[in-house]
């Protein structure tokens, strides 16, 4: 069994590493803010899947830490994802500014929820 005042303070730490608010994170992380809100407030205790989507949202956690506080963060094997993920990205144009000479068709939007909407010129 876990610690959750410990696994709180981890968190804590793993949000303040990537330089996040607590909402930033719950929505890289694909939770409600509120589950947030709650675990950091202790009122509610981490599940399995917060803690998996905390993994594979956040590859320099490792999983071994963020349960029982040993090991490392960032893990020292994936130290450099960060930097990677930093420099590879790269800043979308705004959208009114003209990528090709060619006329756009149509736009389609997908969201999570698995709707969309499509914009036809």
């Amino acid at each position: 069994m876990i610690n959750t005042e410990d696994f709180i303070k981890r968190l804590q730490k793993i949000i303040g590493y990537y330089n996040l608010s607590a909402s930033a994170f719950a929505d890289n992380v694909g939770v409600p803010r509120s589950s947030i809100s709650h675990i950091l407030s202790g009122r509610n205790k981490p599940s399995l899947e917060f803690v998996m989507k905390i993994l594979s949202g956040f590859p320099d956690v490792d999983l071994y830490w963020l349960l029982n506080g040993k090991g490392n963060f960032p893990s020292l094997e994936k130290s450099n994802s960060k930097k990677k993920i930093e420099q590879t990205e790269a800043p979308l144009p705004p959208p009114y500014q003209n990528i090709s000479n060619q006329e756009i068709d149509r736009v389609i939007i997908f969201y999570k929820d698995g709707s969309f909407k499509n914009y036809t010129n």
